[in-house]
């Protein structure tokens, strides 16, 4: 046994100190959780904890080969030879192992991060603990991208940086004296509605003022990387403002191309990859293509074409997961040099991109070299320990060992380490499952190069699984030993080959030890030649049964008593001794508490069991007296008192059968104290009745008041001279209302012609086409005498 077995007794022991040992491993509960086991294989996949004895004679008779599988410490109990014990263990190994460097002048390639290869065998559910060390080198080279917005709005950023080019290499010298830097530039689509599509403004996209304006692009890669500073000033200030038509910009596209063509580029195997991304605004993201009718998604590959985008109109914007994915793959941290207003959007950003920082730009970019500089120093001294995707039944977790300390997670990080300080973080491997073949994962510190390769494979076969002897005389000379069991020729089964089954092959004989086509021997026993061989009790009884489907010990209790002391188990079922009853004998043979005060037991509404009454539905104990849930008698009875009292209602032509339930009856002058029942019969008079039950179901006396109390008899000649005299006067008063109606509406109707009369007015007209009968003719000339 060994501490590698115990993953918490090691932790303990360094709290705790050696002498803590045996208090650790005495209180440290170790389990195996046992599933179903026919090998030694089976056992050591159940559980860490599961060890296998092959010591052979091992198993009692009535046990399974199953028994050999426990924890250490129950096989020792007992009587597990140690040396018979089969636990496999974890096993680490260092296959490449190169010691650190401590500055980047050394030939080769620096070395940061140890050991480089290592390979693990666990055991499934066991983890294993390993120390990964990492130390910044001195002079670590760096290469430094500078990714930037040419937009309209970036026009005095440009002017800035064109006059800081010397200012931003003397920056990265002092850095490391292994640095380059490149430069590549964006703005957007050079599709609607993302730019003017109009040729002329394609060409020249800014204000009619502007002299100095490059036509609209999606991203260009300006300058590799470069040691020589008079390249870089020159080539920076080759560079035009250009512009587009909406707010967000194209960024994401540029880094995802600045990230995958790694060559064109000109990132090194074996250095500090940063790219520095300055704008005023914000981004495209996955989707806002189809704005523009671009469906098909960003694939994250490389498309340079005389070193521009060559798919920025085809493919869409990547999204912000596939941005992140590349830059880690590619190993490199951006720095996003942003104004004041898009600090918020950019520090979200920064949230989901691993390994990236953010600083906050002046109105004219001015002090872009001095937030590098701070922004590479955060970076740089900030280390992150992650590993690949792993497959869900693999684990590994990291416990910082690094000054200022920090929670153990899926990653590992220390803060504030200085160059050629060495940080060391604990790295737990656990394979929860065995694993069909070996798997190989890396793990390293975010935007380095340097990582260590881990082979994993898991460890669910025994050593003894290979058979020593064929023929073996433990196994009747009938098979071989296979870690302490028999596995027996063709046509022999049982623990030790004893059974030989001749024509039958051995699905037969195993079918006769099922019932039903269940569990062989319910599970509770071997099944050998056909027959069940039960399994011993921890208590030392046994399973019986011709399927061992009996047991004397899983019966119902009673005050913590098989039976309640009363009774013998037999077959999971009680068998009371005399006098007692009950499913756990619990119960002794009385009805002393069922019997009301007359005698009778629960009303004769009941059973008496266990000396309780168990009622009729509705009834309610102790002695099924009452039913408030059932209708009330008055109600259901009141059709017999009917017919009983007064020979009237619907039975009274078969009173005697139809009324059976009430066994009594008395006509009485007054009905006894309390609140007598009432129902109204045939002829609407009340009866009134007292209703008794007696013992049983459906047993009634009845007491009923020989007087009903009836409605008096109406006269009907009132009643026929009122309604006639009534209609009479109804009618005379719609006659009268009517005539009152019509009169008023004539006496309208000539109010209204007397005031039109009054309106006329007449005057006397000829008829213009009337010729009189005489005409008269005057002489012009006649004088008249």
């Amino acid at each position: 046994m060994t501490l590698e077995m115990y993953p918490c007794v090691s932790l303990l022991l360094l709290l705790m100190g050696r002498g803590a040992i045996p208090l650790v491993l005495s209180e440290e509960v170790k389990l195996c959780s046992k599933t179903v086991i026919n090998s030694c294989s089976d056992c050591i996949k159940s559980g860490a904890y599961c060890t296998w004895c092959k010591q052979l004679n091992f198993i009692k008779p009535g046990e399974q080969e199953a028994a050999r599988c426990d924890t250490w410490a129950q096989l020792i109990e007992r009587g597990c030879m140690e040396e018979d014990i089969t636990s496999p263990k974890n096993d680490f190994s260092s296959s490449k192992n190169i010691s650190l460097s401590n500055t980047a002048l050394d030939k080769g390639e620096p070395i940061q991060l140890r050991p480089q290869e290592v390979n693990l065998k666990l055991r499934p559910g066991l983890p294993h603990t390993f120390t990964l060390d990492f130390q910044r080198v001195e002079g670590y080279p760096v290469d430094l991208y500078y990714l930037m917005d040419l937009s309209y709005s970036m026009e005095d950023d440009l002017r800035s940086i064109k006059t800081l080019g010397n200012e931003l290499f003397n920056a990265l010298q002092g850095i490391t004296k292994k640095g380059q830097i490149g430069f590549g530039s964006f703005v957007d689509k050079t599709v609607l509605p993302f730019t003017n599509t109009n040729p002329e403004k394609l060409n020249k996209p800014c204000a009619e003022t502007e002299m100095y304006c490059q036509p609209a692009f999606g991203y260009r890669h300006v300058l590799s990387m470069t040691e020589n500073k008079a390249e870089f000033e020159r080539e920076v200030n080759k560079q035009r403002i250009s512009g587009n038509l909406d707010s967000p910009e194209g960024t994401l596209d540029a880094i995802m191309q600045a990230a995958v063509c790694g060559e064109r580029i000109g990132w090194r195997n074996s250095s500090t990859r940063l790219i520095v991304l300055t704008t005023d605004d914000g981004f495209h993201m996955a989707g806002d293509g189809k704005l523009a009718g671009i469906l098909e998604p960003n694939d994250e590959r490389c498309y340079m074409d005389n070193n521009l985008y060559s798919k920025s109109n085809e493919m869409d914007y990547p999204s912000v997961g596939q941005v992140a994915n590349q830059l880690e793959k590619n190993n490199i941290q951006p720095i996003f040099a942003v104004t004041k207003n898009m600090e918020k959007v950019y520090r979200e950003l920064s949230k989901r991109i691993p390994k990236s920082e953010v600083g906050v730009l002046s109105a004219d970019s001015h002090n872009v070299v001095e937030l590098i500089k701070n922004a590479y120093n955060r970076l740089s001294s900030k280390v992150t320990v992650t590993h690949d995707a792993l497959p869900d039944n693999v684990r590994v977790t990291y416990t910082p060992l690094c000054p200022e300390g920090g929670p153990s997670g899926d990653k590992g990080v220390c803060n504030n380490v200085g160059v050629g300080q060495m940080v060391s973080f604990n790295v737990t491997v656990t394979a929860d499952e065995c694993m069909q073949s070996e798997i190989s994962f890396l793990i390293g510190p975010l935007g380095m190069k340097d990582k260590l390769k881990v082979s994993l494979s898991t460890l669910c076969k025994c050593e003894c699984d290979d058979p020593v002897t064929v023929d073996s005389p433990y196994c009747n000379g009938k098979g071989q030993v296979n870690c302490g069991m028999c596995s027996c020729k063709a046509g022999f089964v049982g623990q030790k080959c004893e059974c030989s089954i001749g024509e039958k092959d051995e699905s037969s004989l195993r079918a006769a030890c099922r019932k039903d086509n269940g569990t062989e021997c319910e599970g509770r026993g071997d099944c050998v030649c056909g027959i069940c061989q039960c399994y011993t009790l921890p208590g030392g009884s046994t399973y019986y049964g011709t399927n061992c489907e009996c047991e004397n010990e899983s019966c119902e209790k009673f005050q913590n008593k098989l039976c309640g002391g009363n009774g013998k188990c037999r077959c999971k079922n009680c068998e009371c001794k005399p006098g007692y009853e009950g499913t756990a004998c619990q119960c002794k043979k009385s009805d002393e508490q069922c019997r009301t005060p007359s005698g009778s037991v629960c009303s004769g509404r009941g059973t008496c069991k266990c000396n309780q009454c168990k009622c009729m539905e509705g009834y309610q104990r102790p002695y099924c007296l009452t039913c408030p849930a059932c209708q009330t008698t008055c109600i259901t009875k009141g059709k017999c008192i009917e017919c009983l009292g007064f020979q009237t209602g619907p039975f009274s032509k078969n009173c005697s059968q139809a009324c059976t339930s009430i066994s009594e009856f008395k006509m009485v002058e007054t009905l006894p104290p309390g609140k007598p029942c009432d129902v109204r019969d045939v002829e609407s008079c009340r009866v009134f009745f007292a209703i008794k039950q007696l013992d049983g179901e459906d047993n009634y006396t009845a007491q009923i008041l020989k007087t009903r109390e009836c409605p008096k008899l109406p006269n009907i000649y009132a009643i026929i001279g009122g309604s006639i005299v009534g209609v009479t006067v109804i009618g005379i008063l719609i006659l009268l209302f009517i005539k009152v109606l019509f009169t008023l509406q004539d006496l309208k109707e000539y109010r209204k012609f007397m005031n039109e009369a009054q309106k006329t007015r007449w005057s006397e007209n000829k008829n213009p086409i009337f010729q009189e009968a005489t005409t008269t003719v005057a002489n012009p000339t006649f004088s008249g005498e």
